[in-house]
């Protein structure tokens, strides 16, 4: 099954605290909605740019796309 990268971007002071809380309703979202992921993690890029990211099957995108809206995607490659 194909996996995809969904990406949410957090920029200013408070952006390591949003994406962190983020990450918390991410796998609540995750739970409620009984989806399968394989990582979630938080991603400094620097002190003022965080990211949350979920790696998941593409069969999940609609869904998650259109509750969550994330900034962005990619395919995840096998191996």
């Amino acid at each position: 099954m194909e996996k995809i990268k969904l990406i949410w971007d957090f920029r200013g002071p408070s952006s390591k605290h949003t994406a962190t809380h983020f990450k918390t309703h991410l796998l609540e979202f995750f739970e409620a909605e009984k989806l399968e992921y394989y990582t979630c993690e938080v991603e400094a890029v620097n002190e003022s740019y965080h990211y949350t990211f979920v790696i998941t099957n593409k069969s999940n995108l609609v869904l998650i796309k259109s509750a969550l809206k994330p900034n962005r995607g990619q395919l995840v490659k096998a191996g």
